[in-house]
């Protein structure tokens, strides 16, 4: 009787696998992002992806479309209601809470770089698993925090190559907020056919939502009725003009927008996204955001805590570079080998040079020596290390300048050593060359 043939699995809709091919663009991002945070003294912190769901409840809105349409929720084993995070501002500002982080130096200022997740609809940039790197100013009210937020998302992009401008508005506070709710609810009421479906119950519930909504009669409902900054109370105003002032002083591309509300109930003051230049598509236009939340420590049982935070979207980033010619590191070195005696050695040869700092490729279970050094040579080495029965009889270790096409014979006792040497003063070359400008 056959065999019947095991089945063949794939991806779940709506998740994305990263792959080799795509490692140089992320690669690219990510060490942009940890740079980037560290130069401005954020530290690093990393909650779990599960979380108590009236975290989210709580932080986020019982009524957005992230708590009653999106979230992955669900009771684990011991009868806990329980969330993988849709978003990483509540987590953040739960643990400082809970680590008594309002005892130090204030702001504290915290980055982060994960995986979240929504089930939303998938699309190109979009998926239900998503990565975000974010930045956090907790405990600080100054509107000079603001304008560092907003440079720090400037810079980013800045560095990316990735030309976009800060689409930028004022929530004010609950108190004026609400005044604007009432104004913006009436006339919504009178222009309720114009509404989608979902709309049509946020009149109710949730009508600022209507401002974000991305169908056509919703944003022609939106752009033509009250607009926020007219009901912000004297002390928003304020704020919101010396945000924009510090703004002009280091040139920071922003575009004043009434439509930028957010989608997340706990924002306060300035808000702010950022947008794809030349995108035409609204859905994919947006590349991050973020704003004030001077209330959600409070709302989740800590002090009152000013704060204010962005979040950028890897994936719709990673699409935005993926024309761009961006290689992989090259390794330092290949490591090649001809017969058993050099294959052993070579396991060792790898162990002293990683130890040394120095990346390294090799195929020992190859035994050709020309299919090997194709391998090289497509894996861009810089240098290869040629081991084989002659040089271990000699006790030597042929070096190959991939480069320049030189070979030269080192002492294998010394080897280590004088590549490294090779290795430092290749990347000297390589960064005197950028900076002349004569490669990139």
């Amino acid at each position: 009787m056959r065999k019947p043939k095991p089945k063949s699995y794939q991806l779940i809709r709506g998740m994305k696998d990263i792959l080799p091919q795509e490692e140089a663009r992320w690669d690219l991002i990510n060490k942009t992002a940890e740079k980037l945070a560290r130069s401005f003294g954020y530290e690093y912190i990393e909650t779990p992806i599960l979380e108590d769901t009236n975290l989210f409840v709580r932080s986020v809105g019982e009524h957005s479309d992230i708590v009653e349409k999106e979230m992955f929720s669900f009771t684990d084993k011991g009868g806990d209601n329980v969330s993988m995070r849709p978003e990483g501002t509540a987590p953040i500002i739960r643990s400082y809470i809970e680590h008594g982080m309002i005892r130090e130096m204030q702001p504290v200022r915290v980055w982060y770089n994960g995986p979240f997740f929504r089930y939303d609809r998938p699309q190109a940039g979009r998926y239900r698993q998503f990565h975000q790197f974010g930045f956090e100013a907790i405990g600080e009210i100054d509107p000079i925090i603001d304008a560092e937020i907003l440079l720090m998302t400037n810079q980013f992009f800045k560095k990316l190559g990735i030309p976009v401008s800060i689409q930028i508005n004022s929530n004010g506070h609950p108190e004026c907020r609400a005044k604007f709710v009432k104004a913006f609810q009436e006339y919504a009421r009178s222009k309720r056919t114009m509404l989608c479906e979902d709309c049509k119950k946020r009149l109710l519930k949730n009508p600022m939502r209507i401002i974000d909504c991305k169908e056509e009669g919703c944003q022609t409902v939106a752009s033509s009725g009250p607009q926020i900054v007219d009901h912000l109370c004297e002390d928003c105003r304020t704020h919101f003009t010396r945000v924009l002032e510090y703004c002009d002083e280091v040139n920071i591309p922003y575009v004043l927008n009434p439509r930028i509300v957010r989608g997340l109930d706990y924002y306060t003051k300035t808000t702010f996204e950022v947008w794809a230049e030349g995108e035409q598509e609204a859905s994919q236009m947006s590349l991050g955001g973020g704003g004030r939340y001077d209330g959600l420590a409070e709302d989740l049982g800590g002090r009152p805590t000013p704060a204010i935070g962005a979040a950028l979207g890897l994936e719709r980033i990673s699409l935005k570079l993926i024309d761009r010619q961006i290689q992989k590191e090259r390794p330092d070195i290949f490591i090649a080998q001809l017969g058993e005696k050099a294959r052993r050695k070579c396991l060792g040869l790898i162990d002293a040079l990683t130890s040394e700092g120095m990346s390294v490729v090799s195929a020992l279970s190859r035994s050709n020596l020309k299919n090997q050094l194709e391998i090289a040579n497509k894996k861009a080495a810089k240098f290869v290390l040629i081991l084989g029965q002659k040089e271990i009889v000699d006790e030597t270790i042929m070096l190959r300048d991939m480069d320049a096409g030189a070979q030269e014979l080192l002492d294998f006792k010394k080897a280590v050593e004088e590549v490294k040497k090779r290795v430092q003063a290749y990347g000297v070359l390589v960064k005197d060359l950028k900076e002349s400008g004569l490669t990139k």
